[in-house]
């Protein structure tokens, strides 16, 4: 049994300059750096008995990851573990209207990457949450998901972020 491991990061790609001869004139390496505001994402299996890698890195763009994450909540779904998955969803967060001058002010939106609902009490109840919030009554708990990196946390990112709680009471969960 292998674990699988995450990582945020930043990724360099590797060099080569081949002179005209077809020999190699200068290489540089690719290279991985862990960083949590970075926008790459990281994949790997470890054995969880000698705590190595048993396999090269898989590394994934901001797109990539955010394509990678809707595969990983989509088996989730399949297993009973979220419910209600949803891809690329709008919430408006001002409705458009005219000014006193009588222009037309287009509406402001917010598309997450991802909502869905999981059952709550996740931390205490582990894999058996979804059991016991059914046996319970308990609501499941809505969540708004969003792959964000550097590069895509923004200042109109961070508004939007902010009046979403504002209207909706969302709170962006950001991997």
């Amino acid at each position: 049994m292998s674990i699988i491991c995450i990582a945020k990061g930043t990724a360099t790609m590797g060099h080569t300059t081949i002179g005209h001869g077809g020999e190699v004139t200068s290489q540089t390496p690719a290279r991985w750096e862990h960083d949590p505001d970075g926008g790459c994402v990281a994949l790997w299996t470890m054995n969880p008995e000698t705590e190595e890698q048993e396999a090269p890195a898989r590394i994934y763009g901001d797109w990539q990851a955010s394509e990678y994450l809707g595969d990983v909540l989509a088996a989730r779904q399949a297993r009973g573990q979220i419910r209600d998955l949803r891809l690329q969803v709008d919430f408006t967060l001002q409705e458009a209207f005219t000014d006193t001058e009588g222009k037309r002010v287009r509406a402001i939106r917010y598309k997450a990457d991802f909502t869905y609902y999981q059952p709550p009490n996740r931390q205490l109840y582990g894999s058996h949450a979804p059991y016991y919030a059914e046996q319970s009554g308990v609501p499941w708990e809505f969540v708004v998901e969003d792959v964000k990196s550097k590069a895509t946390r923004t200042a109109k990112y961070a508004m939007k972020k902010k009046m979403l709680k504002d209207r909706f009471g969302y709170d962006i969960t950001e991997v």
